[in-house]
This record gives structure tokens, C-alpha cells and sequence, in this order.
């Protein structure tokens, strides 16, 4: 029968442990930084386009002393022939300092045409809002209803190729966790090519899924130490 020593079995927990850490390291080292979040993306051609670095976000109560300070990045992920296929801006805590109960006034309102899933049920001390308008370049959606984020894109040159979708994700906790997401996808990343009734009528269900996964990533980050967001590849291969 085969013994092992205390000194043994102490050299092979370690062993594991260190195997287990190796297996759980970032494949990625560029991570991007936003505040308390690390970003993590999915292989492809990405270039980091602006850095806030002294936001406030107001929230209740309303103690001046006790409003959170924010970091945003906005990153773009380029195709081929450079044209822009994405772009991501991320928003939240630049500390995980933690503070009192926090009661959020930002809503999660029903919206004609847009996609509206609120995950929290209008809870007033935490939002899971998620929102999904497939095509975001009809009708000047973007600029009626995301004007600041519509003007940012022309500034930088950096309005994906249409027809492109708009995502949307705010998630914040009661002890003032927040993060938000907003991305501009070139549906080609989104929807695949269908040939026949049948393609055309599942051509949704990648995305849909993608929006799970990437909801998930999102609030996986809120609860990580370190706010690692390992943000879910496209659904779709990138363009050739």
C-alpha cells in the first residue's frame, strides 16, 4: 500500500493549487483598466479611444459627501479594412469602496421597438436593466434617445458600419456597486447570413444568447474583487 508523508501531501496540495491558479490565469495580459474593472476581450483587432477619469454619479441618498465617483473606457473593435465593427464604453466604480444603503432613481421604462428586460422587477435599491434595440441606425434612435452617446461615436469617428444594434446594460447593487455597458455592434457580429424561411426565422437566437452571456459577464464583474468583465466573443466570426 502506497504512503504518502504529511510533508508529502502537503507538497501535492500545493502542487494542485498552483495548477489550479495556472488554469484559472487571464490568458489575456492587456487587460484594459476602467476604475475598479478590468476588461477582458475577445481575440480581434481592439483600440481604446477615450478615458473619463473624474465623473460623479449623484445618487440618494443625497449626500454629497457620499456620491460615487466613476471611471468610464471606450474601447472599438476594428475589422479588415479598419472600418469600426464595435464599440464598448464601460462605466463604474473607481473604488471598491464600499457605502450605505443605496437608492438608485434611474428606471428600467418599456420602450416601443426596444427589447426591455428588467431583471431587479423595479426594485428601488438595485437595477438589472437590460435593453437591446436590433436596428439602431433607423429612425435617429440613437440620437433621440442616446444623444450623448450618438454625438461621442461622430467625434471619434467611430459609428459602426449599419445596419448596427445598440445594447444597453446598467446593473447596480444596494451598497453602491454600478456598472454600465453600452455597446454599438455592426450586426454582422450579431445575426448570421439564413438562406430558406427556416434560417430567417432562428436568425435571432445567437444574439439572444449572446445577450445572456454578456448580462452574466456584467454582473460577474460587479461581484469580482478585482471587476474582471470577460467580455463573451460575438456570436458571429468577424468579417474577413
Amino acid at each position: 500500500m502506497l504512503t504518502i508523508s504529511l510533508r508529502g501531501r502537503c507538497a501535492i496540495a500545493v502542487a494542485a493549487a498552483t495548477m489550479f491558479l495556472a488554469g484559472c490565469a487571464p490568458m489575456q495580459t492587456d487587460l484594459v483598466r476602467v476604475g475598479r474593472a478590468e476588461l477582458q476581450l475577445p481575440p480581434g483587432d481592439w483600440e481604446k479611444l477615450a478615458q473619463g477619469e473624474n465623473e460623479l454619479f449623484n445618487v440618494l441618498p443625497d449626500d454629497v459627501s457620499h456620491d460615487l465617483p466613476m471611471r468610464s473606457q471606450a474601447v472599438a473593435l476594428r475589422g479588415p479594412q479598419q472600418e469600426v465593427l464595435a464599440v464598448i464604453v464601460v462605466q463604474t466604480n473607481a473604488t471598491n469602496d464600499p457605502r450605505d444603503t443605496t437608492l438608485w432613481t434611474h428606471t428600467c421604462p418599456v420602450q416601443k421597438g426596444v427589447q426591455v428586460d428588467d431583471f431587479a422587477g423595479g426594485s428601488p435599491v438595485r437595477i438589472d436593466c437590460l435593453r437591446f434595440k436590433r436596428r439602431a441606425d433607423d429612425e435617429q434612435f440613437l440620437t433621440k434617445n442616446r444623444p450623448v452617446l450618438a454625438k461621442w461615436v461622430e467625434q471619434h469617428n467611430a459609428m459602426p458600419l449599419a445596419p448596427y444594434s445598440h445594447v444597453s446594460y446598467r446593473y447596480a447593487t444596494a451598497e453602491g456597486g454600478y456598472m454600465l455597458v453600452e455597446a454599438l455592434v455592426d450586426q454582422r457580429l450579431l445575426r448570421p447570413k439564413t438562406v430558406g424561411t427556416d434560417q430567417f426565422l432562428s436568425a435571432g437566437k445567437p444574439a439572444q444568447e449572446w445577450l445572456g452571456q454578456f448580462v452574466q459577464a456584467a454582473k460577474n464583474s460587479v461581484a469580482m474583487l478585482d471587476g474582471r468583465f470577460v467580455w463573451p466573443p460575438f456570436p458571429v466570426p468577424l468579417p474577413q
